[in-house]
């Protein structure tokens, strides 16, 4: 979507603030006569566009409405539902657009150029702005801690690495589970946030093991009509949850024991998210317009919105915006709702992609070998 780089939540332990970015459709498969040459990508896919965007607009929304947890029950009780299904529903189209990765010349530089180089550029930005605003007396880079939303390209370029092994084992799912619940009673530092990058794995894992009418079922009118009590229920669970439910365990970046549990709750609840947030993901997928609508070009720029909402999200803080007294009532919270999702909305367009498509598809043809041409003498490269 890491902060001891982990943010601490002002109510809960370990609470850090996910968001989650556009994930590329893997190439299609290359032409029998010819392997050398990267494959043609597939059209985009309307639905999983529509899905982005929409995830990545409750992504800016659980950002906006962070400050207003304290002051407000209804607030924190959206920030709590949001924060149950926008990252797995993110993790989830990951793993499906990541069936296919494998360890091809292509798909390898693409993962370098869109992964591992926007995760260094904005490592190095956050960390510099940081310092500038005064949130840090000193700047420094350290590139094994992922700060704020950084930490879901460390866990995509994970994922995705692992993915092939994925493919060869009998139970995928219930491997990943088995993994999660133990990273969940473990004690795996800060380095490369594992905590939360194991903690998530499973939705990794179930996406690449759904198939395109697995989400075409979701779409028919009676999947849709019973998410709505689904939905209205789980809210009204949210809102009684508020002051009786340590809100850490949304974010999967701490073990049982530093949420001061025992062990043993740390599985029991690692099962139950899950179980909660693969539920509410399918009702989310439910709504999600499977045609082209005036949002679907803005989902091939969630990664720009996610990564670039950052910037706002915590200068708002550090700046003190929302210290007037106005935010902290009913219309100021509706004000502050339509700012974020305008904010990221724009954040998303092609004017925005065109800008800094330096930093977020990087195309670094200079740093990789020329292909050997077919039938080329050995170790002769063009």
């Amino acid at each position: 979507m890491t902060l001891a780089s982990h943010s601490v939540h002002p109510r809960g332990a370990g609470r850090a603030a996910p968001e989650r970015p556009a994930v590329p459709a893997p190439a299609a498969a290359g032409a029998p006569d010819d392997k050398t040459r990267p494959a043609p990508e597939k059209p985009r896919d309307a639905f999983f566009d529509n899905a982005k965007y929409l995830a990545i607009v409750l992504v800016a929304l659980g950002h906006a409405w962070e400050p207003l947890y304290a002051t407000s029950r209804s607030a924190a009780a959206l920030y709590i539902f949001v924060y149950a299904f926008h990252m797995p529903a993110f993790t989830v189209i990951s793993g499906y657009f990541s069936r296919s990765f494998d360890m091809r010349r292509d798909r390898l530089q693409r993962l370098i150029s869109g992964v591992v180089v926007p995760y260094l550029l904005f490592q190095t930005a956050y960390a510099l702005f940081r310092y500038v605003a005064g949130d840090t007396p000193s700047f420094s880079v350290s590139l094994a801690a992922p700060w704020f939303l950084t930490w879901f390209l460390v866990a995509l370029f994970i994922w995705r690495l692992t993915a092939p092994l994925w493919r060869i084992v009998r139970w995928p799912v219930p491997l990943a589970l088995a993994i999660a619940a133990a990273a969940s009673v473990s004690d795996l530092g800060s380095d490369l946030d594992l905590q939360r990058v194991l903690q998530f794995l499973p939705f990794f894992v179930l996406g690449m093991c759904l198939k395109a009418e697995h989400f075409s079922r979701l779409r028919c009118w009676p999947a849709r009509l019973a998410a709505l009590p689904v939905s209205a229920g789980a809210l009204a669970f949210a809102y009684w949850a508020v002051p009786r439910m340590n809100d850490a365990w949304f974010y999967h970046t701490d073990s049982a024991q530093n949420l001061g549990v025992p062990w043993w709750c740390g599985v029991l609840m690692q099962l139950a998210m899950f179980g909660c947030s693969l539920v509410l993901t399918a009702c989310f997928l439910a709504w999600v317009p499977g045609r082209r609508a005036w949002c679907t070009a803005l989902g091939a720029g969630t990664l720009y919105g996610y990564l670039l909402h950052g910037f706002l999200a915590k200068g708002s803080r550090w700046w003190d915006w929302y210290d007037a007294d106005w935010i902290h009532t009913p219309w100021g919270a509706v004000v502050v709702t339509l700012l974020a999702g305008a904010v990221v909305t724009l954040l998303c367009t092609p004017p925005v992609q065109r800008l800094f498509r330096f930093a977020m598809e990087p195309k670094m043809r200079w740093a990789f070998r020329a292909e050997p041409r077919l039938g080329a003498a050995p170790g002769r490269t063009t």
